[in-house]
């Protein structure tokens, strides 16, 4: 099989390790990649929103997959373009990525189909996010209606700051706050079948103990000791078959992947967010676990024949990823500065670099080009070991300015 993998961020970068690890797959393509994915991919100068550019260059590499990466590509259409040529495609069309493209509408499905989430409302006017924020009271929630690359979203007690948040995005969704952990599910879908992946935790705020803005993540780990018994059992259950049926009883295929954001609360959990492909980080980490050759997976997605699988295998142990951050991420990261360490970090035992923002500096060198600059993987037979392996990697690495978080995984390891 030879696949296209669209996107150069560190989920990319694990959606073509885990290709390169399947015997199945012979070659590999990805635009516009980073360096980190130019070792083990040839990557293509492309905009990816672009459908009949991806589309043209799918048909010249003769791609019988193509994976879409980031959330742009899909909610301009992409998906639907390669579909039109008879190219295999993971990732859901156009109107399908509305459950991303918009917080609204991902509130309407979820009402229709019996979805348990937070309470909600779609603000236009200063006077709706008023009455919206009396209503559900402290701490804030609003999200930018719209794509915001993961950092649409403010939580907080600071009622200036959200109605401030409100102001810059327009049109918001206001909720209740939601109290209790949050895990990660990611669901393969054909729109028929699903099939769950491992559940996963990250971390979105920019410093230890969860202070900080909102990030687009700075952490994960895999799997979860502490999820309650039978959790995706009951997420499959009152959350994606019934979302999926209520697609397709709009006419609406979803094909791909569902990210079901989950918070688990005294009630039961409650779907925090829909995204419509993987998660950056945790796709670092589920990644990692998996035993089943990718492939012919992301692939049944879009021909159908994702009943046929059967369930997923995982290997044991675990995984932790801890992002290395450029100076004054989240705002206005710093750019263009040499990344030393690479190679020793990647030589440790269990662990391994992922690229996410990063670019040549001429001919060798690389250099930052981004807020999440590289996606540091520890591995071991549980989460302490694996953690460990992380860290004593990402302290191999030499970034100026740079930061990240040293208690990622920290509680859950603690507690084995």
């Amino acid at each position: 099989m030879k696949a296209l993998v669209l996107g150069g961020g560190g989920r990319e970068h694990a959606l073509v390790r885990a290709l390169s690890l399947d015997p199945g797959v012979t070659d590999i393509h990805c635009a516009p990649g980073n360096p980190g994915i130019s070792e083990i991919a040839e990557n293509h100068v492309l905009n990816v929103t672009d459908g009949l550019a991806v589309t043209e260059l799918a048909a010249r590499i003769r791609a019988e997959l193509v994976v879409i990466g980031p959330e742009a590509p899909l909610v301009a259409g992409v998906a639907d373009a390669l579909r039109d040529r008879g190219i295999p495609v993971f990732g859901p069309d156009r109107e399908a990525a509305r459950l991303e493209g918009s917080k609204a509408f991902a509130k309407e499905i979820m009402e229709a189909a019996g979805v348990p989430t937070a309470k909600a409302r779609v603000c236009r006017t200063p006077g709706q996010v008023s009455d919206a924020l009396n209503e559900f009271g402290a701490p804030y929630v609003v999200k930018d209606d719209g794509l915001a690359a993961g950092k649409g979203v403010v939580v907080t007690e600071d009622r200036g700051a959200a109605e401030r948040h409100a102001r810059e995005c327009g049109r918001v969704v206001i909720e209740e706050y939601l109290d209790g952990p949050e895990v990660s599910l990611f669901v393969l879908t054909d729109g028929a079948h699903a099939l769950p992946l491992l559940p996963a935790q990250d971390f979105k705020r920019a410093y230890d103990g969860d202070q900080g803005p909102n990030t687009g993540g700075m952490g994960a780990y895999a799997p979860l000791p502490w999820a309650p018994p039978g959790l995706v059992d009951e997420v499959m259950e009152t959350v994606v078959r019934p979302t999926v049926s209520e697609m397709n009883r709009r006419g609406l295929r979803y094909q791909g992947l569902l990210y079901v954001g989950l918070a688990l609360t005294s009630q039961g959990p409650r779907v925090v967010e829909f995204n419509a492909r993987f998660g950056d980080p945790e796709t670092q980490v589920v990644l990692d676990r998996l035993a089943t050759p990718i492939g012919a997976v992301l692939q049944a997605t879009d021909t159908g024949g994702l009943g046929a699988i059967g369930s997923l295998q995982w290997k044991k142990g675990a995984a932790v990823t801890v992002v290395v951050a450029a100076e004054n991420y989240p705002g206005d990261p710093t750019k263009g500065d040499l990344i030393g360490g690479l190679d020793a970090a990647g030589a440790m035992e269990g662990a391994y670099v992922l690229h996410a923002g990063t670019a040549w500096d001429g001919a060798r060198e690389v250099k930052s080009n981004g807020g999440r600059v590289l996606s540091v993987v520890g591995t071991g037979a549980d989460l302490r070991q694996a953690r460990e392996r992380a860290y004593e990697a990402v302290g191999k690495l030499d970034l100026r300015g740079s930061f990240h978080r040293t208690d990622i995984a920290e509680r859950a390891a603690a507690e084995l």
